[in-house]
Parts: structure tokens; sequence; C-alpha cells
């Protein structure tokens, strides 16, 4: 990895790619300590105490911003919803579907489409988040234009992050949205690195602190290369073409071309993860905001069992439910996002079309049903890996009450940001050296 950044820094372009890309990322920075006016910090600080550890991953894909209350506070949580629905809308209505395969001109209306839809959200949510502030007594002066002044400044944060993102794609080097999403979550290590010390190491013997220390360095290490794992293994189905040769006005076919149809086991990525956390966590902070977060009775216990800071507790086993409640979820979030975004039927006929087959296999319906089976057991081994990468994290805060906000979906999207940020490197450094038939 180091050899392949010292070698991009020697060509010209990538390095001033790099460094666009550097400068960006420090306005992002900046823009998370920029307070919103209005806000009162003391409300604000006691709203955090009250929903404990529930915000946890919100903060961490934040940068810290909304515990903060900056102009970022919104992040780009918006753009990734606003993308997601798009992308959702696409398999139901046929226009949308017409511009996907428009090719660069349908993808620039669809961008501009998810842009629209950003904005509205952006309000959407300023909106919401202003009034339940003010109504909850978290605004220094709860008025129509004190409002009004939140919401513009939390929908010009959330714009200013989708063009600062749309600009590191077209200028930089990466996904500008996964890399800003990147840098917020990275920005919270310091914090995290605290708490563990404080709780675990400070005050203890220095042999006990270096063992310690040792095993934390090693139960992160370990995730990480699970994580690694997870994201690059996937299941090859060879694919064969055959040759058409022309001969005396009739068509022949002669030997054949070798290929392969990479499915990868973690086909849905990270957004499983992000559905499931989600839909987990939303009546949770709802219920914060609204001042209703603990208490007792069969409500607040359906509360705690939706927090993940109360999964795992030895003194609380019954809340541990949730988790495996967010277990199916994950599990179901994989085959149905997979299920929107891979057409077995589409790549049979396509194969089909080209003269394709899988060996041993029928072109056709066969192919099809064929590349489904295989993808079902795809999408459970790569349930499985999520579910474990992400419940590590969980388990030790619950047995521990570490309370650190790096976690497993944290690190499956540094690691696979990362991943994919080296591959488009290297990429540039292979056309870059490159030598063509125009270059002789």
């Amino acid at each position: 990895m180091f050899r392949t950044i010292r070698n991009a820094f020697k060509i010209k372009e990538i390095r001033t790619r790099l460094f666009f890309t550097f400068l960006m990322l420090i306005v992002v920075r900046i823009g998370s300590q920029l307070p919103v006016p209005g806000v009162s910090e003391n409300a604000f600080n006691q709203l955090f105490g009250n929903v404990g550890d529930s915000l946890n991953f919100f903060n961490a894909i934040t940068g810290g911003s909304f515990e903060q209350m900056s102009v970022f506070a919104l992040s780009i949580t918006p753009y990734i919803t606003s993308s997601i629905i798009i992308q959702l809308l696409t398999i139901s209505f046929p226009k949308l579907e017409e511009m996907q395969r428009d090719g660069e001109d349908g993808r620039k209306k669809l961008n501009r489409i998810t842009r629209y839809v950003t904005i509205g959200l952006s309000v959407m949510e300023a909106v919401a988040l202003a009034v339940g502030f003010g109504r909850s007594g978290y605004l220094s002066h709860f008025t129509f234009w004190y409002v009004l002044m939140l919401v513009a400044a939390l929908t010009a944060g959330a714009s200013a992050l989708m063009w600062i993102g749309e600009e590191i794609t077209r200028k930089g080097v990466g996904n500008g949205i996964s890399i800003v999403l990147v840098i917020n979550i990275v920005s919270r290590l310091p914090q995290d690195v605290t708490t563990l010390f404080n709780q675990f190491i400070k005050g203890q013997t220095i042999a006990r602190g270096i063992l310690i220390g040792v095993i934390i360095a090693a139960i992160i290490i370990g995730i990480v290369v699970l994580v690694v794992i997870l994201q690059c293994a996937e299941r090859r189905i060879p694919v064969q073409y055959s040759r058409k040769l022309a001969s005396n006005g009739r068509n022949s076919y002669s030997g054949a071309n070798s290929s392969f149809i990479p499915l990868k086991v973690n086909t849905g990525g990270v957004i499983p993860v992000i559905f499931a956390q989600s839909l987990m966590q939303t009546p949770v902070i709802i219920a914060a905001l609204a001042g209703k977060s603990s208490g007792k009775g069969f409500g607040y216990t359906i509360l705690n069992m939706l927090s993940e800071s109360h999964w795992f507790d030895p003194d609380n086993w019954l809340y541990t439910i949730g988790a495996a409640v967010y277990v199916l979820l994950l599990i179901a979030f994989a085959y149905f996002y997979t299920s929107i975004t891979f057409n077995p039927l589409e790549i049979a006929d396509n194969m089909k079309k080209s003269g394709g087959f899988v060996p041993g296999i029928r072109p056709g319906k066969p192919t099809s049903d064929y590349l489904q089976s295989v993808l079902n057991s795809v999408i459970f081994i790569g349930a499985i890996g999520l579910t474990i990468v992400s419940l590590i994290p969980i388990i030790l805060n619950g047995i521990t009450s570490a309370g650190v906000s790096f976690g497993g979906t944290s690190i499956i999207i540094v690691v696979g940001v990362v991943v994919e940020t080296l591959k488009q490197i290297e990429g540039a450094m292979m056309v870059r050296n490159y030598k063509g038939f125009l270059s002789d």
C-alpha cells in the first residue's frame, strides 16, 4: 500500500488529485467545527447525556458534527439516502430505468435528480430537527426566524458536503462521498483511543497495561483482516463464449473464449448494516428527542431492546433479544438489496445473446436458475460475515461498557473505501505508464 502511494506521488496528475482531495478534507473538518447559531450548548449536552450510546454510529458517520451541532450536522446522510431511494425507484419506474441504461447522458440526469432529492431531504430533516429542538428547549430562542436560520444553515451544510464529494470524485481520487464519510469516521479515532486507554489501561501496571493494549490491538487487527477478506472474496462462475468464423458464406463456430462472472461475497456492501441499524435506532432517537428515553413499562423495555448500547449487558440479558432481531434484519436486507441490484435473468439473457454459456448449464432459464442458486449461497455467507464483523464490537461494548463509536460497520466502510481508492490509484498509474499504439 505504501509503495503504491509513494509511486503515485511521482506522477504529477495523480499528485495533484491527491493534494486536491486532501485540501477538500481539511475543509470538511473545519466545517465540522463551526457551530450552528441559536443552539443551547448546555441543553444539547444534556440531550446526549440522556440518549447515551444510541447515537454512537450516527456520531461516527458525521465525525462528531451532530454532537457539536455544527453546520455539517446532517453530514452526507441525505445524499446517501437520496441515492438509495433513486436506485430503488429505478426498478419501479421505466423512465428512470431507461435513464440508467442511457449511458453518460442518462447518468447525468439521474445525478441531477439525486441532487434535487438530497436538497429536499435535507430541508425535511433540518425542519424536523429545528422544530424538535425548539419544542424540547434546546434552542436559545424558539422563534420563526431562529428556526429558519437553523434550517438554512443545516441545509447549506449538507449541500456543501454533497458538492465537495462530487468535486473530489471529479478532480480528486476515489469516490468523493465515500471518502468524506471515511474522514468523518476516522476523525473519531482519537476520542475512541482515549476512551479505551482511560477505561482499560490507565491505572494498570506497565506489564498489565501492555498486555491489555496488545489484546485490544489484536482484536482490532483481526476484525480488519476479516473485513478485508469479506470485501475482496468473490465466487467466480466460469463462462465460455464461442468464436464465430465465416467460411464459404456459412457461419461456423470454432474454439472458445473463457471468462467468468464475479459474484462478490459481500454483494450488498455495508448497505444492509446501515439499513438494519437505521431501522433499529430510529425509534430510540425519536424517543430521546421527545424526552421519553427512560422510564418503566413495556414500551421502555422495547426501546432498550432496540438500542445496541443495552445488548449483551451481563446484568440485563433480556435486552439482547434486540441483537437477534438485528441479525435477522441484516440477513433480510442483504437478500433484499442484492435482489434489486443483481438480476440473474437479465445476465442469462445477455449471455445467451452474445453466445456465452456456463459449462454444463443450458443457456436461458437453466442458467438464470443456476445463477440465482449460487447467488443465494453467496449472499448467505456474506450476511453471516457482516453479522460477525458487526456484532464483535457490540459484544465487547456490552460486556465491558467501553462506549466507543468505532464499531464493525465503521471498519467495513473504512476498509472498503480504502481498498477501492487504492485500486483506482493503481489503475490510474497503469494507464499513465502504459505505452499505447500511438506513442510508438
